[in-house]
Formats: structure tokens, C-alpha cells, sequence
């Protein structure tokens, strides 16, 4: 049973729970999302797979998820990279973020989500359960791909590429 960690909107744990449950309820927990940039300075997106609970066969950053209780945010962003991806490259710590939306599908999502920044140069192998597609990307062009068509991306990613940009940015240049 895969268990997510509640926190408060300091990031400060105040329980467990079940992750499906969680999404029912719109608890807040804690989340990350990896960002993994080439030399080009482009980002390495994936298309979620079919299936995924939420926002399936969505363009997204590179992998997402939740770490574990009593698991390090940058272990888990390395142990879903490997899980997602088949991939491995240093991360650090950007910053995070508190967002909530609701899917039409009944679930929610109302997370504390740390933004994790690596860099390589490798081609992922991907996981088909996990995702369906790759590619490499400006952060100018996924703004004019969402710009033409924002359903195509999940609401976190758009959300960061939009509101939090310049954290994002930020982030990217401390880590070059």
C-alpha cells in the first residue's frame, strides 16, 4: 500500500495516509517534481501513460510522484527517476510550492511540492507504465505549446511554468 506523508503548509509532517485516499479526501502532502535539463538548457518532458489515475497521456516534467515516509525528498526524486525513467543524474533542491486542483474524476490533488533541477544529456528508456513518451524542449517552446493547447499538460507543470517561472529559473541558474 503505497502511503503518502500529510504535512501542514509549513511542510512539517502531521500524519500518513494511504495515497488514494488522500486524493479523495484533498489532503495536503508532500510531493515533488524532477526537472532534469540538457546542456541545450532543455528540459527533459514525459508524457504520462495511459492509466495513470490522473491526468494520463498529459505532457509533464520530467517525473513526479511522492517520496515516502522517512524517505529524503532528493532520494525519492532519484528513486522515481530510476522507476519512471531508467535514469540517473545528480539533483538538488530548488523550492517548493503549495497548489490544489480537482480532476474530474472525483480525485484531487493538494500538495507541498519541492521542484528538484538536474542535469544530463542522456535519452531516457521509459517505463510504459509509467509514461508513454519523451522529448526535449526549450522552456520557450513549452510555453508556446501551451499557449496553443494548455490540456495537453498537466495542471503542476503549467502551473510552474507559468507562476512559479521565475523560481524555476532561479533555481536552474544556482545549479549550473
Amino acid at each position: 500500500m503505497n502511503k503518502v506523508i500529510l504535512v501542514n503548509e509549513k511542510d512539517q509532517v502531521v500524519g500518513e495516509m494511504e495515497k488514494l485516499e488522500a486524493h479523495q479526501k484533498c489532503l495536503l502532502h508532500r510531493a515533488f517534481s524532477v526537472f532534469v535539463f540538457n546542456y541545450k538548457n532543455e528540459l527533459l518532458l514525459q508524457k504520462r501513460a495511459l492509466g495513470k489515475y490522473h491526468s494520463e497521456g498529459l505532457w509533464t516534467n520530467t517525473c513526479c510522484s511522492h517520496p515516502e515516509p522517512n524517505e529524503p525528498i532528493l532520494d525519492a526524486g532519484k528513486r522515481r527517476l530510476k522507476e519512471e525513467m531508467n535514469y540517473s543524474c545528480d539533483l538538488k533542491e530548488g523550492f517548493s510550492f503549495i497548489y490544489k486542483v480537482d480532476f474530474e474524476n472525483g480525485l484531487s490533488e493538494h500538495e507541498l511540492d519541492h521542484v528538484i533541477i538536474g542535469y544530463s544529456n542522456e535519452d531516457p528508456i521509459l517505463n510504459p507504465e509509467e509514461a508513454s513518451d519523451y522529448k526535449w524542449l526549450s522552456i520557450e517552446e513549452i510555453e508556446k505549446q501551451i499557449e496553443k493547447n494548455k490540456d495537453e499538460f498537466t495542471f503542476w507543470f503549467v502551473l510552474i511554468l507559468t507562476k512559479y517561472k521565475n523560481e524555476l529559473l532561479q533555481a536552474v541558474s544556482k545549479n549550473v
